[in-house]
């Protein structure tokens, strides 16, 4: 439970009190009933498919204290003597200018995470760095759009030092308004992917739309980029910080090792190395931005270590597991891109010490109109180290068919259109010399399967 308070007089700002008694303050917010604390103010939502003013009665029920309301739409007669109701013009823009104003009360420092892949990750990495010296609070799972980003700001603590935000798009200006939402200091973009080109159209609109992130930048803002893609090389209105593994990166990491527990890697003019306890070169590159920001906001190389080496990421991202007969089971399945398809291909290419190398790969979704070429992309990068591979989806059959054609029947290839038609054969590979690696869009729900050959 929530220990936020939300003052009143604040409510009162972006809207008018039209009935009940005004209460000092509210334990935080909520939008939906099923998970609304007590003492909350409700916000009512208006969607395509739905409206949250039918679910008043409920919200009073589960113990709200007052509720925004829209105007013109008529108040039940069930609501109780006193029951406070706010009215506004519009209950999503009230939400939305309830948090700035909360920024402005809290000023926390606030850094804001984009990119097609690995912007959970790095919100992740960058809040457990911080948090060796500041009071940090995070974005929750992928509360990163224009609903999500200020619940996010009106649940955090009032003496939070330091706000980490992700911010999620699916079209152009999207990211624009949640930057001028929340007005950052400090902007990070991952990376850009193919993630979204059906609606962007090309890699160039998709960096487009994740530069949209400095819109709101305060005026001393730096942004934090990554030095190895050349649709970032470009003239930003303010200054820029660059990591990765080219040469003129500000933090260049230079050799790491994967091992089963974890990646370690040092950092050019940093003394020692640095360990984070997940997988792949990739995350070696989100590091970078949690030690460029670190080193920026004054915390020794110490801190920066024992942040990392203490990092608890969001599930199903290199998520380490074991099966019952002691096989690894690497669930990257959250989502998918081809640009993040490759590299934990590369992940799994870098692993020693397994007899067979299980590579399971399923449809990436929103690629717009060359997504036949896109899958097929990958499999050129498929090593022979990896024993089996195995594609599940009828887009995924695009990188098996690929495959074939250019490395024959070595590593044995197989194809399945559904989850539970791959799962017999899985399950014969299920031994103790085993690894798998899971990687697919999120739509696949490929945590189905990985539970089914976890308990076979």
């Amino acid at each position: 439970m929530t220990n936020l308070k939300l003052k009143s007089d604040l409510v009162s700002q972006v809207s008018l009190l039209g009935r009940g008694v005004q209460p000092e303050s509210f334990n935080g917010v909520s939008i939906d009933t099923r998970t609304l604390e007590p003492n909350a103010l409700y916000i009512p939502i208006v969607g395509d498919r739905f409206d949250g003013h039918q679910f008043i009665d409920k919200a009073v029920e589960n113990g709200a204290k007052g509720t925004l309301w829209k105007k013109g739409i008529p108040l039940p007669d069930s609501l109780p003597d006193g029951f406070p109701v706010y009215f506004v013009e519009d209950t999503l823009n009230a939400l939305q200018d309830l948090a700035r104003r909360y920024l402005t009360e809290v000023e926390p420092t606030i850094i804001a995470v984009t990119g097609s892949n690995g912007k959970t990750t790095t919100k992740d990495m960058i809040a457990q760095v911080l948090a060796e010296r500041f009071t940090v609070h995070k974005t929750d799972g992928n509360y990163n759009n224009h609903i999500g980003l200020p619940l996010t700001v009106l649940r955090m603590p009032e003496k939070s030092d330091v706000l980490v935000c992700e911010m999620g798009m699916n079209h152009k200006g999207e990211i624009s308004f949640l930057s001028q939402l929340v007005n950052p200091h400090y902007a990070v973009i991952t990376n850009i992917g193919e993630s979204h080109m059906e609606q962007l159209g090309s890699r160039e609109g998709i960096a487009e739309a994740k530069g949209e992130i400095t819109d709101g930048m305060k005026a001393s803002g730096v942004l934090i980029a990554d030095a190895d893609e050349p649709l970032l090389d470009r003239e930003w209105k303010t200054s820029v910080i660059t990591c990765g593994f080219k040469d003129s990166a500000l933090f260049l990491a230079e050799k790491f090792t994967n091992t089963e527990d974890g990646v370690t890697f040092s950092v050019k003019g940093i003394n020692g190395e640095f360990t984070v306890p997940v997988l792949g070169a990739h995350n070696v590159k989100n590091a970078l931005y949690a030690i460029a920001l670190g080193a920026h906001l004054g915390l020794t190389d110490e801190d920066v270590r024992r942040g990392l080496a203490g990092l608890r990421l969001s599930g199903m991202r290199m998520e380490r597991m074991k099966s019952n007969t002691g096989a690894l089971m690497i669930n990257d399945a959250y989502n998918a891109s081809p640009t993040s398809m490759i590299a934990a291909i590369e992940t799994m290419k870098n692993m020693e010490g397994y007899k067979n190398k299980v590579l399971v790969l399923g449809d990436m979704l929103e690629l717009g109109e060359n997504e036949k070429e896109l899958h097929e992309s990958v499999a050129g990068h498929i090593p022979s180290s990896c024993t089996h591979v195995v594609t599940i989806g009828k887009k995924a059959t695009w990188i098996s068919c690929a495959l074939k054609k250019e490395k024959g029947e070595m590593p044995e290839i197989r194809s399945y259109e559904q989850k539970d038609e791959a799962e017999s054969y899985l399950a014969s590979l299920n031994l103790p010399e085993t690894v798998y690696l899971f990687k697919a869009s999120r739509g696949i729900k490929f945590e189905q399967l990985i539970e089914q050959l976890q308990s076979n």
